[in-house]
């Protein structure tokens, strides 16, 4: 009988003898940062990252599973705004001295939660801005700056990042959407990693149809 895998989805450093890859889940403590397990980021202190993220805004970043987030990328939330259908967008309210009266949520630029769905890669240095969503499997190019939605298993580059292809045909991403890999049981998941790591399209296909019925 094959003995059982048992990844740890808690433990901080996932590859061995390195201290500059992190899981992301166990090191958040702020309760509007909300990341799936095993997704990791190729350094440290993610949450220093998460910039302009205040708790009177309310907005939250949410990560899914296995994702790989690369070094430098930082996600700017909501707080970061400033209205822009006024003369001056400077924040007078939140300077010393200056007297104008702080602005309601619902008159500043606020455009929701940002949303990272599951197994999607961000290269190193891309700032994500606030309120995209971004679909499973989907890859960002490094140096982009994503300021709108990518749908799942495209791959966007540039500044702003608009979308070069999609990584598969039609069919497949729709076994692979409906397949969900990464809610399955980590045993699970290690037998259908010869799978998600080949290249060969039609027997995947062929063989997630099978698991699928």
């Amino acid at each position: 009988m094959a003995k059982k895998i048992n990844p740890d989805p808690n433990k901080i450093y996932p590859v061995k003898n390195c201290k500059t890859v992190t899981h992301i889940k166990p090191t958040i403590k702020n309760k509007n940062i909300i990341v799936g397990e095993f997704s990791y980021f190729s350094d440290i202190d993610f949450e220093k990252h998460v910039t302009h993220h205040y708790d009177f805004v309310g907005d939250k970043l949410i990560i899914g599973k296995f994702c790989q987030i690369g070094k430098g990328v930082e996600f700017v939330m909501n707080g970061a705004n400033h209205k822009m259908n006024c003369v001056s967008t400077y924040p007078f309210y939140i300077m010393d001295s200056w007297k104008q009266n702080a602005p309601k949520l619902s008159e500043l630029p606020i455009k929701g939660d940002t949303v990272v769905g599951n197994d999607v890669w961000i290269g190193q240095n891309c700032t994500i801005l606030p309120g995209v969503h971004i679909g499973d499997g989907a890859i960002i190019g490094l140096n982009s700056t994503v300021a709108s939605d990518i749908p799942p298993y495209s791959i966007a580059v540039g500044n702003p990042a608009k979308i070069i292809k999609k990584r598969f045909d039609d069919e497949l991403i729709k076994i692979l959407s409906k397949l969900k890999w990464w809610d399955k049981k980590p045993d699970e998941i290690n037998e259908l990693i010869p799978l998600l790591t080949s290249d060969n399209i039609s027997l995947i296909k062929k063989e997630l149809r099978k698991k699928l019925k």
